[in-house]
C-alpha cells in the first residue's frame, strides 16, 4: 500500500515547498502539451491569502499532487477571472457579486502519473480543499474544472456558473480543451456533496490532523493528513 502526506501550508511562509509544487504541476502540464496556464504564474508565492495542499511520499517526500485554496483580497486576481476573464470579461463581474462573502477558488489541482488512479487528485485533495476553505471561513468557492474533474466538482457540491461563457463552459487552456466554470455558493451548506464528501468534511473540521486509508478506483492508499496549519486554522 502506498503512504502519501497531505500537508497544508501558507504559500508565503514555505517557498521551497511552493516550487516543488510548481515544479510538479508543470512536469504534468507538460504531457498534454500545455505551458502556459495561470497556475504556472508564481505570483501566488508571494500571496499572504494563498494556501498550499502538497501531496508527498511518506517515504522521500516528493511531491506527487497538490492543490491550492487562494482567497480573493483584491490584491491577486483569482485564477478563474485571469483564465475566463480572456474570453468572458463578465467573470470580474460574477467573483464581485460575492463581496460581501469571503470567496476564494480551489486551484492548481495536480496529481503525478505514479499515484494516478488512486482518487488523491479527483476525490481526496478536492474534499480536503473544501474542508480548508471552511476552517479558513471562506464561504464561496469557486473551481475551473477539466472534463474529468466534472463530476468530481458536482460530488463535492459545487454547480456549474452558467452565466459565463457557453453555459459554463469554455475552450481552455488550449482551443481543443474544455474547461468548465464551477461555483460552491456556500460551504457551510455541503448538502449537495455526496454522504461520504459530507462525512469527511464534517471531521476534519473537528480533527484536522488525521491518518485513513482511503479506497480509490486502483486500490487503497494510507494519507496522513494535516490541514491544521499549526497555528493559523483555529
Amino acid at each position: 500500500m502506498i503512504s502519501v502526506v497531505f500537508r497544508a501550508f501558507r504559500a508565503i511562509d514555505d517557498p521551497e515547498s511552493c516550487a516543488r509544487f510548481i515544479e510538479g504541476h508543470r512536469k504534468v502540464l507538460e504531457v498534454f502539451g500545455i505551458t502556459m496556464i495561470t497556475s504556472n504564474k508564481a505570483l501566488w508565492v508571494n500571496h499572504k491569502n494563498t494556501y498550499v495542499i502538497l501531496v508527498e511520499s511518506k517515504e522521500d517526500h516528493r511531491p506527487l499532487g497538490g492543490v491550492r485554496l487562494q482567497i480573493a483580497d483584491g490584491e491577486l486576481m483569482l485564477p478563474i477571472e485571469d483564465a475566463v476573464g480572456k474570453v468572458d470579461k463578465k467573470i470580474h463581474e460574477v467573483v464581485k457579486m460575492r463581496d460581501s462573502n469571503v470567496t476564494g477558488e480551489m486551484c492548481g489541482l495536480w496529481n503525478s502519473k505514479e499515484v494516478a488512479g488512486f482518487g488523491i487528485g479527483s476525490t481526496f485533495l478536492s474534499r480536503a480543499t473544501v474542508a480548508l476553505a471552511r476552517m479558513m471561513k471562506v464561504k464561496t468557492l469557486f473551481a475551473l474544472c477539466a472534463p474529468a474533474t466534472v463530476r468530481m466538482g458536482h460530488n463535492m457540491g459545487f454547480v456549474i456558473e452558467k452565466s459565463l461563457g457557453n453555459n459554463g463552459f469554455f475552450n481552455y487552456p488550449k482551443l481543443d480543451l474544455v474547461a468548465t466554470a464551477m461555483v460552491m455558493e456556500d460551504t457551510e451548506d455541503i448538502s449537495r456533496a455526496t454522504q461520504d464528501n459530507q462525512a469527511f468534511i464534517i471531521d476534519f473540521m473537528k480533527n484536522p490532523i488525521q491518518t485513513r486509508i482511503e479506497k480509490g478506483p486502483k486500490g487503497e492508499v494510507r494519507v496522513y493528513y494535516d490541514l491544521s496549519m499549526g497555528t493559523l486554522v483555529k
